[in-house]
């Protein structure tokens, strides 16, 4: 188990900013490198409008759902809980809990998606677009739960605090990916 006597014993505005200002730095270049990547479906965007609508709210959802998990898993590694085995029921209880709220929030984005998109001239059907919505949703939760977990180990054996480094990262990672799994997806359904 991980024991808080490892980490780090004080927090300074300047500590957090030098461990930031790279990290901000390396993420906002992965950005553009998002913003290239969606640029590139742009004709099948305006071709499909809830595919239009679907885009940043399901990688806001990502980045939510990966805010939670290293939350939660930050959390148990101040409180000297976590231990990063598949075998713990904390975070078998974290897995658990990210999936069932993916689930839940990607059929009603589907079900949102698909009513804007009908409102604004879509064909997709209901059917097609909560397939869509769950399949990338629910690889993206699966990417989500590696990555979370993932940065936070990571975080912490390099002796930062989790608590810093994490959302970022994870939030980051999980709009680039969330991208590609979204569109990998409707490219295969469509």
């Amino acid at each position: 188990m991980l024991g808080v006597e490892e980490f780090i014993d004080e927090w300074t505005v300047a500590g957090i900013v030098t461990t930031l200002v790279p990290l901000l730095v390396v993420l906002s270049a992965l950005q553009m490198g998002s913003g290239a990547v969606l640029e590139t479906f742009e004709d099948q965007l305006l071709e499909n409008p809830s595919l239009l609508v679907l885009v940043p709210v399901m990688i806001g959802t990502a980045g939510n759902l990966g805010s939670i998990m290293c939350a939660r898993l930050s959390t148990q590694l101040h409180l000297g809980t976590l231990e990063f085995s598949p075998s713990n029921p904390n975070v078998r209880a974290n897995v658990v809990a990210v999936f069932g709220l993916a689930a839940t929030v990607f059929v009603l984005l589907g079900v949102a998606s698909w009513a804007i998109g009908r409102a604004l001239g879509g064909t997709l059907g209901l059917g097609t677009l909560l397939f869509i919505t769950m399949v990338s949703g629910m690889l993206l939760a699966a990417w989500v739960v590696v990555v979370s977990s993932v940065s936070v180990y990571v975080s912490f054996r390099l002796g930062y605090d989790p608590d810093d480094t994490t959302i970022p990262v994870v939030t980051n990672v999980c709009d680039i990916t969330g991208v590609l799994i979204l569109f990998s997806v409707v490219w295969l359904v469509l």
